[in-house]
């Protein structure tokens, strides 16, 4: 396998596994369970870089899972900004 592949697919697990490490410590900071916004853009990030990963790879359950993920995380951050567009208009 090129080192080109692997390094990505590594780097994009980590960057995927770093959203539970940023939604801990917030938890942790605050006292109780959230969500950090970074959560969800390490979950986009992720998910791109393993999404690229998977079309290489050629595994169409991979493919089709994170494909899948990032039109929720996208959602997830819609809705935050909407919500918090409405807060700021009232």
């Amino acid at each position: 396998m090129n080192i080109f592949w692997l390094v990505l697919g590594f780097a994009a697990q980590g960057l995927f596994a770093a959203r539970f490490w940023v939604q801990w410590i917030a938890s942790e900071r605050a006292g109780k369970s959230i969500v950090p916004l970074l959560f969800w853009y390490l979950s986009i990030l992720g998910s791109l870089l393993l999404l690229v990963y998977s079309i290489h790879r050629k595994d169409p359950v991979f493919v089709l899972g994170q494909a899948t993920g990032i039109f929720i995380y996208a959602r997830n951050l819609y809705l935050i900004k909407r919500e918090k567009k409405a807060v700021v208009e009232t």
